[in-house]
């Protein structure tokens, strides 16, 4: 069952309890300091801060545990589910290419930090996550958000216990926080990118067995994606048709 946070004291905005699956959602769109007012909440509940559009495709049936599944393997059988299909893209072949290297320690900034930054900055008025509402949900870590919501929105590509596998390697590696949830679009931030344009490339390949839609929006060359989208980026965004 969900913790209430209203039930224990907290200074949150007026929000209720939901089951099937178990979060909290705010009544109201979220402002720039919900995320980060949120994140107070997480010592005292356990739960994660995120925020989450209107609209969602929350399945029961698909909540898991990422326990069960490895970043490496998952990436690996994504992309020879995908190499299948089209081939490698360049300048990889159709043999998977392994987990991209972590950044050098120290360099970026705090992963909380991070995300209420890009949280303040998702609640503009033209953005994809536009309405959204600050929740609050039992997982473990950020990156568990969509396997403990049985998120649906890359339902036609994998299922959301497997995003959340690689969500937690690049939690691991890239302190990632899982910020904004839509329909069909994810968002996360990003405090420690890949800082040249070779890690940016291997992250890159990561980005394309995750989600192959996004990376072939609008750009030629996974090389092209890797420059505009990864290298030096604090955010990273998904969508799948």
């Amino acid at each position: 069952m969900v913790i209430n946070p209203n039930a224990l004291g907290l200074d949150l905005p007026p929000g209720t309890p939901r089951v099937q699956p178990s979060l909290w959602y705010a009544d109201e769109p979220a402002t720039p300091d919900t995320w980060a007012h949120l994140l107070r909440a997480r010592e005292a509940t356990g739960m994660q801060p995120v925020l989450l559009t209107e609209t969602q495709y929350l399945h029961p049936g698909l909540v898991a545990d990422p326990d069960d599944h490895d970043a490496a393997t998952t990436l690996a059988g994504l992309w020879d589910e995908l190499a299948e299909e089209e081939g490698g893209p360049e300048p990889f072949s159709a043999t998977w290419p392994g987990l991209a290297p972590a950044p050098r320690a120290g360099t970026g900034s705090g992963p909380d930090d991070a995300a209420a930054r890009l949280a303040a900055e998702l609640t503009g008025a033209d953005d994809l996550l536009k309405g959204a509402r600050g929740a609050l949900v039992p997982a473990r870590r950020s990156a568990d958000i969509p396997a403990v919501l049985g998120w649906g929105g890359a339902r036609e590509h994998t299922e959301p216990v497997r995003l959340s596998a690689v969500l937690r390697s690049w939690e691991d590696r890239f302190g990632i926080r899982v910020v904004g949830l839509g329909p069909d679009v994810l968002t996360v931030s990003v405090a420690a990118p890949p800082r040249t344009p070779a890690d940016a490339l291997a992250v890159a390949a990561e980005h394309h067995a995750f989600c192959p839609d996004g990376v072939r929006d609008g750009y030629d060359t996974l090389r092209a994606y890797a420059d505009e989208e990864v290298l030096d980026r604090p955010d990273w965004t998904f969508w799948w048709d």
